[in-house]
């Protein structure tokens, strides 16, 4: 079998593994999305053992500072600069994203933005519950209802199903190839 359709193969069956898990029995725990950007970012990043650790400390350190630039953002008032406050809170939080680079776990860049930008994005554009608590409310929260927990949990249980997927797809590979 060729090393794309065993690729092809083993992302789709553990692409419905996870999206069955992450709608039915998992759903309120994990986002499937965010577990499929973490996947993606295993690919990118090599799609070995150091890609996985460096996507899931990417993914983890860029969720933790969205989480503090929320919580600046929401708890610390400036009503004078209006939306440049907001602006300046990220501008300074995503230098940290970069400026890391040189710890080789945070060195993938990109896997840090995926995890800052997938945490604002839920927390930015998720709505309220029937009591009209959204995620911004729940940021010091202890649980899966907090954002940064939630998308943690998500993005690290996404990053090992890109690593399983690449080993299933290796083992099919050399499955194939082996002499009859």
């Amino acid at each position: 079998m060729s090393k794309l359709l065993a690729l092809s193969l083993s992302i789709a069956v553990l692409g419905a593994i996870w999206a069955f898990l992450a709608l039915g029995p998992l759903a309120g725990f994990v986002l499937v999305w965010a577990g499929f950007i973490a996947w993606g970012c295993f690919f990118h990043s090599g799609a070995d053992e150091k890609a996985l650790s460096r996507t899931i400390a990417g993914n983890v350190y860029g969720a933790i500072v969205a989480w503090i630039a929320l919580l600046i953002i929401v708890n610390v008032a400036v009503p004078s600069l209006g939306t440049a406050w907001p602006a300046i809170v990220v501008g300074v939080t995503v230098f940290f994203l970069v400026i890391v680079a040189s710890v080789d776990l945070l060195s993938v860049v990109p896997a840090n933005v995926y995890g800052y930008a997938a945490t604002v994005a839920y927390a930015l554009h998720q709505g309220a519950d029937a009591a009209g608590v959204g995620p911004l409310q729940r940021l010091t929260m202890a649980g899966i209802a907090n954002p940064v927990v939630l998308l943690i949990v998500s993005m690290v249980i996404g990053a090992l199903f890109g690593y399983a997927s690449a080993k299933l797809a290796g083992a099919l590979t050399k499955t194939s190839a082996a002499p009859a």
